[in-house]
């Protein structure tokens, strides 16, 4: 009796160990890096997200779906180029995982944004969208949209609704990084 119940605890603990998935998260990537002096580390509530004030009930409603962005910021420079090539494969190698389901990719004025979400396909619903956003004479930033039940083509409509993205925003994350330093 003895023997099947050490059998039995070393199976049930073998069989632990192999279900902790040793891939890499990107939330694990988020905890490592935040410290990281090249990076800059932003929790932000949706609260500080608005809408313009003739944004659609639709919009508005979309925005409430989201609970927080977990924003991570390389800031490149002549220093940390190397750290910069790495850091950048490891976030696409994440990215790629077959979970995060691709919702939008474009280039634009030496930018690459990569837009993806994990979630349900069955209720149309997502738990995390994730953004990946590269200069190439900036950086990269990573922003994860966490919230509950939020619908990928809702979103896009609200992205356009948002307007334009000039660029300007990673400029104004890379001076507030210098002020804070």
């Amino acid at each position: 009796m003895k023997t099947i119940t050490k059998i039995l605890s070393i199976s049930i603990v073998m069989l632990l160990l192999a279900s902790c998935g040793s891939s890499p998260s990107l939330q694990k990537y988020y905890i490592d890096n935040q410290d990281d002096d090249n990076f800059i580390s932003l929790d932000l509530p949706a609260s500080l997200v608005s809408l313009k004030d003739d944004a659609s009930a639709e919009a508005q409603s979309t925005l409430a779906s989201i609970k927080k962005l977990n924003v991570l910021a390389f800031v490149k420079n002549k220093a940390n180029e190397p750290q910069y090539a790495l850091e950048k494969a490891k976030v696409k190698a994440i990215i790629k995982d077959n979970k995060y389901v691709e919702l939008i990719r474009f280039k634009d004025k030496g930018r690459d944004v990569i837009v993806k979400y994990e979630g349900s396909e069955e209720d149309n619903s997502i738990d995390e969208l994730v953004v990946y956003g590269n200069d190439k004479s900036q950086g990269f930033a990573l922003v994860r949209v966490l919230g509950d039940k939020m619908e990928p083509g809702k979103i896009l409509k609200m992205m356009k609704e948002i307007g334009d993205i000039d660029g300007d925003g990673f400029k104004s994350l890379k001076d507030l990084a210098k002020n804070m330093k």
